[in-house]
């Protein structure tokens, strides 16, 4: 049997691979070392906004409910950058300049999850970050690198720069055993966020979080925090950018993650109406921000740059039918004549 599980765990392996995932690791299904913690994070209200996380709670903390009988998990990583693109997109996290990784890995993990079904005749279930699956610690307890202080998986030649996915199985595969945290006494990345949004090591209140506030916030951002989006459009690198482990990291490879062309300038994004905003962004991570959520971050770099050639385009921003984005519009004019 262990000849089995070991043959089936590197055919498995290799398939990963072939599919055009850059590392993959095994680990035990059950390994949520950090259950307690991600109690803790619920309980403390940091996922405030985020109601589907805490829903799912007892899913996360029990892979089994998800997939009774499962016994390992097959985790894989795409790695997203760092690459040269055109500057304009500097005001967009790396991992979303190109198409939406959901639509790039999850297609290569139903083929892995088929090969394993067909292989081992195992119950296999393929799972994204839109799952309910704590998939950080399934990753660490497989050896894909360890959680980091800023909360991102790291590892010791690839940064944390990478997509994690992970397939469920009952098959019995062979584990490849956690490797140590290495961040030490480091803490740049909690001393370089901008929103302090990070509690304490490990511990990251999402509502302060500019990822969280640029893409899944719905409405006006809270006046002490607009000043701190400064030219994130949507998302933030800050706390992966200054991570020692990323001074190294590899670029990213797959195509299907690069832009297409250079971004449109803030004021036409601002300008966008819905119509226009679906057939530009629509099978982009850009998408989960909504129309609304992309046009009240344009309006609020456009006032922390103090560009005064903005004005027109916020005035024109005040008459939006979304209140969020005619707050922030009048947010940055304030800022504009702040200025004069």
């Amino acid at each position: 049997m262990r000849l089995t599980a070991l043959a089936l765990t590197e055919a498995v392996k290799a398939r990963a691979l072939a599919l055009g995932f850059e590392r993959v690791a095994i680990g035990p299904a059950d390994a949520i070392t950090h259950a307690q913690q991600f109690t803790d994070w619920l309980e403390a209200g940091y996922g405030e906004g985020m109601d589907w996380i805490g829903e799912s709670r007892d899913i996360r903390l029990e892979p089994a409910r998800l997939l009774p009988g499962v016994r390992s998990a097959v985790v894989v990583a795409l790695h997203y950058g760092p690459r040269e693109d055109d500057p304009s997109w500097d005001v967009v996290s790396r991992y979303a300049r190109g198409a939406d990784y959901h639509n790039v890995m999850r297609p290569r993990l139903h083929v892995l999850r088929d090969y394993l079904i067909e292989a081992a005749g195992a119950d296999s279930r393929a799972s994204l970050d839109t799952s309910a699956v704590l998939e950080r610690d399934l990753a660490a307890a497989a050896g894909l690198g360890w959680i980091g202080k800023n909360t991102n998986l790291i590892a010791p030649r690839a940064g944390s720069y990478f997509f994690i996915g992970t397939v469920l199985t009952t098959a019995e595969l062979v584990a490849d055993g956690p490797v140590a945290d290495h961040c030490g006494t480091c803490t740049a990345c909690l001393d370089a966020c901008p929103t302090a949004a990070f509690v304490a090591p490990w511990v990251l209140d999402a509502r302060r979080c500019l990822a969280y506030l640029t893409i899944e916030h719905r409405g006006a951002i809270a006046d002490e925090l607009k000043p701190h989006v400064a030219d994130w459009l949507f998302g933030c690198d800050v706390c992966q950018d200054v991570c020692p482990w990323n001074r190294k990291t590899p670029p990213a490879r797959e195509p299907a993650l690069a832009p297409r062309g250079p971004l449109e300038p803030l004021e036409a994004l601002l300008g966008l109406d819905d119509a226009a905003f679906r057939a530009r962004f629509r099978g982009t991570a850009l998408f989960r921000a909504k129309r609304e959520g992309l046009a009240r971050n344009a309006a609020l770099i456009l006032g922390n740059r103090g560009d005064r050639a903005a004005e027109p385009a916020l005035r024109r921003a005040l008459e939006d039918p979304d209140e969020g984005v005619r707050n922030a519009a009048a947010w940055a004019l304030q800022r504009l004549d702040e200025t004069r």
